[in-house]
C-alpha cells in the first residue's frame, strides 16, 4: 500500500511540474514576436467580424425586402376584395340580376391580380438571390 501512495504522490508532482516548465520551452520567439502575432490575430479577427456584421446585414435586408413585398401584396389584396365586396352589395340592392355577371368579373380580377403578385415575388426572389 505504501508504494502505492508514493507512486500516486508522484503523478501530480510530476504533471504539476510539466504544467509550469512547458510555457518556457513552447515560447522560443522573443516578446516582439509574440506582440506581432497577436496584432496580427487582433487583425485577423476584425475582419472575421467585419465579414459577419456585413452577411447579416444583408441577410436583414433581403429579409425585410421580402416582408414589405409581401405586406404590400396582402395589404392590396385586401383592399380589392373590400372594395369588390362593396360594389357587390350595392349592385344587389340596385340591380339583383347583375349579381352573377359582376362576380364573375371580379374573379377573373382577382385571379389576374393574384398571378401578377406571383409573377412579381417570382421576379424579386430572383433579383435577391443574385449575388450582390
Amino acid at each position: 500500500m505504501r508504494i502505492l501512495r508514493t507512486g500516486l504522490s508522484l503523478v501530480p508532482a510530476f504533471a504539476l511540474t510539466l504544467t509550469v516548465l512547458s510555457p518556457l520551452g513552447l515560447s522560443a520567439q522573443t516578446a516582439g514576436q509574440d506582440v506581432h502575432h497577436a496584432g496580427r490575430d487582433i487583425k485577423d479577427a476584425a475582419k472575421d467580424t467585419g465579414h459577419a456584421v456585413k452577411n447579416v446585414t444583408n441577410r436583414i435586408v433581403t429579409k425585410t425586402k421580402e416582408g414589405t413585398t409581401v405586406a404590400a401584396d396582402k395589404t392590396k389584396e385586401t383592399s380589392v376584395k373590400a372594395y369588390d365586396r362593396s360594389k357587390e352589395a350595392g349592385q344587389r340592392v340596385v340591380h339583383p340580376d347583375t349579381q352573377r355577371e359582376t362576380h364573375a368579373k371580379d374573379r377573373s380580377r382577382e385571379t389576374t391580380m393574384t398571378m401578377e403578385d406571383k409573377t412579381k415575388q417570382e421576379k424579386q426572389r430572383i433579383e435577391d438571390a443574385k449575388p450582390q
